[in-house]
């Protein structure tokens, strides 16, 4: 079926039209409020796009977002100026498909799929379709294998698997875009597709030039939409790189997502519900968000066996560090698992600010061996049991001796430490990083005294 859409796009310029289309009939532009255009005279159905017309020859795209009798209602696709009453409403036939291929990697689009990074038209063999494939969930092949993404605490202790979907939470300044752009090089993946949405434009210039590299750009294709972006670009922009995801998982490739982020799409889409008026409902945001994040979501995972995958990473915004934000809530409830970035291991220089106690993988248990998990489990004890008694270390009311498991994690804690920090051009794969855990948990015992954790370790 792909491939006869693939030669009607090829041949579509030299084909004669069967017979003539019938003009559809023009609106005219009667009401701009805040984001919202409104037209009457138009008979078209939502999603549709349409172009207004202002008297000056300027011409917007819009996109229909929803009608209430014979009134439309459009949402612009780019910022609105020199737009007066009575501007002509033109339905449009079709918007050109987006070429995609391996020739396609290396390069940065917008929201619609236009190169912005200079280096001409984009290549390749196919022509992406903006529907995506549904997938039956019962086809899906299950996650039992992990991916390397080169970062040691997450290959260790958050272990992640081909079809994944983790969600990254963090506030502003820990450190998520450089965590992900390590992931983008250090990563076994076949392909990288990043989505930089809502975020501010300095700093897609810096991800791409300072922390993807040649290197990682040489397999990644970035979708880019900043924040002075209309919503609805920004909306596209993370629903154009999902389908590029899916298009290379079609190709029997293993694909990794990383959205930056979920929470600018949500409150992409808030802006447009509620500039059509829709109610707000938690904490102002209206129901639709809720159904639109799952939506996006679950795009990504496995295709059948023997296909492609997409593993996929979306960061979400945690306002003042705030894990009960009600987008991160949601997020977390239908993602296979997530990792947290700390503020504080962000404050004592602590990178990637990896808070192990509060970070899970779902998945994990079904792709590692039973002597991984138990390393994993024995490293979040002897952490967790440190943490509790910090503030009695640090003031020094803690008596050495009183408890010798206590005393253990007290004297391994530089190594614990050690272990989750990890350079920026340091990369750790997965068999290294199982064997440096190994290294923490069971280091090589002096005199045969087996340490109290270790051997209560042993014994489970």
């Amino acid at each position: 079926m792909s491939s006869r859409r693939d030669l009607w796009y090829r041949l579509r310029p030299y084909l004669p039209d069967p017979e003539p289309l019938r003009p559809e009939a023009e609106g005219k532009l009667v009401r701009s409020v805040g984001l919202t255009l409104e037209a009457v005279g138009l008979n078209v159905s939502v999603g549709r796009q349409c172009a207004v017309c202002s008297r000056d020859g300027r011409r917007v795209e819009a996109e229909v977002v929803g009608f209430a009798g014979s009134s439309i209602y459009l949402m612009p696709v780019k910022r609105v100026e020199g737009l007066e009453p009575g501007a002509r409403v033109i339905p449009l036939a079709h918007t050109d498909a987006m070429r995609i291929g391996l020739q396609t990697l290396g390069r940065v689009v917008n929201g619609l799929g236009q190169p912005l990074d200079g280096l001409g038209p984009l290549q390749g063999s196919e022509f992406l379709d903006a529907m995506p494939r549904d997938i039956n969930p019962l086809n899906r092949h299950p996650i039992n294998e992990p991916l390397d993404v080169g970062i040691r605490a997450i290959n260790a202790l958050v272990t992640v698997g081909r079809g994944q979907r983790m969600g990254l939470f963090a506030g502003s300044g820990v450190g998520k875009s450089v965590l992900m752009g390590m992931m983008t090089k250090y990563t076994t993946a076949d392909v990288v597709v990043v989505g930089l949405v809502g975020e501010r434009g300095r700093e897609v210039k810096e991800f791409i030039d300072h922390i993807l590299g040649p290197d990682g750009m040489s397999r990644a294709v970035v979708v880019a939409s900043p924040a002075d972006d209309a919503p609805l670009m920004r909306l596209r922009a993370s629903q154009l790189a999902s389908r590029i995801a899916e298009f290379y998982r079609d190709q029997g490739l293993n694909v990794l997502l990383l959205m930056d982020s979920l929470t600018r799409f949500a409150q992409a889409q808030r802006e447009i519900s509620l500039a059509i008026g829709e109610p707000p409902a938690t904490k102002g945001y209206p129901p639709s968000v809720f159904a639109k994040i799952p939506e996006l979501v679950e795009r990504a995972g496995n295709a059948a066996e023997g296909e492609g995958s997409i593993t996929a990473f979306y960061t979400v915004l945690t306002e003042g560090d705030d894990l009960q934000d009600p987008i991160a809530d949601s997020a977390r409830a239908i993602l296979d698992g997530h990792i947290v970035l700390s503020r504080t291991l962000a404050e004592e220089g602590i990178y990637p600010a990896i808070d192990v106690e509060a970070s899970i993988s779902r998945a994990m248990p079904n792709i590692v061996a039973e002597d991984h998990l138990k390393l994993m489990q024995g490293f979040k004890q002897m952490l967790s049991r440190y943490n509790q008694n910090r503030d009695l270390i640090a003031i020094g009311a803690y008596s050495p001796g009183s408890d010798p498991v206590t005393d253990e994690a007290i004297e391994r804690f530089p190594k614990l430490r050690a272990f989750i920090q990890q350079g920026l051009k340091e990369s750790v794969h997965l068999p290294e990083s199982l064997q440096n855990l190994r290294a923490v948990i069971n280091p090589p015992q002096q005199n045969k005294v087996q340490s109290p954790l270790a051997a209560a370790h042993k014994k489970g």
